[in-house]
């Protein structure tokens, strides 16, 4: 049975919307730590300030809207309410792999939100096995030029093409085509996982060749070998999908010891974040940038007024992360003995 890139956008949005594909054990590793609590903060919760820089560009709060969709109608209407909600709080978005683009240009305008939002922080998403399956610079400027986007984020998802029953497995050779990339393209290139992490000697590779940022995307959150388990078409994939869903680096794992290798790369932690508390232990363990996918897909598919206060319950929370650990500013939560290990 042959599935269509369309059609499996659609299943992968109702699975997530619909079933329990989360990590069934592992966690992020945010468990693992715990901020030091500030009885006496010296500071007045109004003067907390939560905006930050990230690629060159003012955003009101670290929070970035992870890839998720796009190619369906109902895709469309996610992502417009996403879009508007990240320009009226200034944050950042990313789209799902845009793929379905390519293939279908009269789907590019799922994905195409720039007028919604013109000043947003907006990353274009292809998988980086594409660059194996006649994909190159061409497509990746299609890409870019669909959304006006300020980056392009290169997907990296061995594991899930693996449960794919229709999956893209040839990844031999692909970082010497990401270094040409990185050279040839007008836009930074963001190497990210799908959640099951990037791993310190890895990041350092992908960094080597050229990528501006990275996005550990760790395990902990929705596991795309779940995902990729329902929708199989035989007993063997579905084997795999339930045998592999909790593989992966935990988000917090790769957080540490890609800052330790890499301390001046811009770094996004996403993967299994589901509230300001983890954005806030995200930065203070040394990213820039925190990505959130899930919990903005469930608002998203509910109304755009629901993304809107789930923006502002965020921010809250960060915000009050950096009042009670006595931080007027985000960079300050990176200073030692904010955030403990308790193990």
């Amino acid at each position: 049975m042959e599935f269509s890139t369309e059609s499996r956008k659609a299943d992968h949005l109702r699975i997530c919307l619909e079933s329990d594909v989360q990590f069934r054990q592992k966690t992020n590793g945010f468990d693992r730590y715990r901020f030091t609590h500030c009885c006496l903060p010296e500071i007045n919760l109004g003067e907390v300030e939560v905006s930050t820089e990230f690629l060159g560009k003012s955003l009101g709060a670290p929070l970035l809207i992870s890839s998720m969709t796009g190619g369906t109608e109902q895709a469309k209407l996610i992502n417009t309410r996403l879009a508007r909600a990240a320009f009226k709080h200034k944050i950042a978005m990313g789209v799902g792999s845009q793929r379905v683009a390519v293939e279908k240009p009269e789907l590019a305008p799922t994905f195409a939100v720039r007028s919604l939002a013109p000043d947003i922080l907006l990353f274009a998403n292809l998988g980086a096995v594409q660059l194996n399956y006649s994909y190159g610079l061409e497509q990746c400027q299609r890409v870019i030029d669909i959304l006006e986007a300020d980056a392009l984020i290169l997907h990296l998802n061995p594991l899930q093409e693996c449960i794919q029953t229709e999956g893209d497995t040839n990844f031999r050779g692909l970082l010497d085509k990401i270094a040409d990339l990185c050279c040839s393209l007008p836009v930074p290139v963001i190497a990210k996982e799908v959640g099951n992490g990037i791993s310190a000697t890895m990041a350092k590779k992908l960094i080597d060749a050229g990528v501006a940022a990275i996005d550990v995307a760790g395990a902990g959150g929705t596991s795309w070998a779940r995902i990729e388990g329902q929708r199989a078409t035989d007993p063997r994939q579905w084997r795999l999908g339930e045998t592999f869903a909790d593989w992966g680096l935990p988000t917090a794992e790769c957080i540490t010891e890609v800052r330790a290798n890499s301390p001046d790369i811009p770094l996004i932690a996403s993967g299994g974040l589901r509230n300001g508390l983890d954005v806030a232990s995200a930065i203070a363990l040394g990213a820039d940038l925190a990505g959130l996918a899930w919990p903005f897909l469930q608002a998203a598919a509910e109304s755009e007024a629901a993304v809107d206060s789930l923006v502002d319950i965020l921010v809250a929370e960060i915000s009050t992360v950096l009042f009670c650990t006595g931080s007027r500013t985000i960079k300050d939560l990176q200073r030692p003995q904010v955030l403990r290990a308790i193990y």
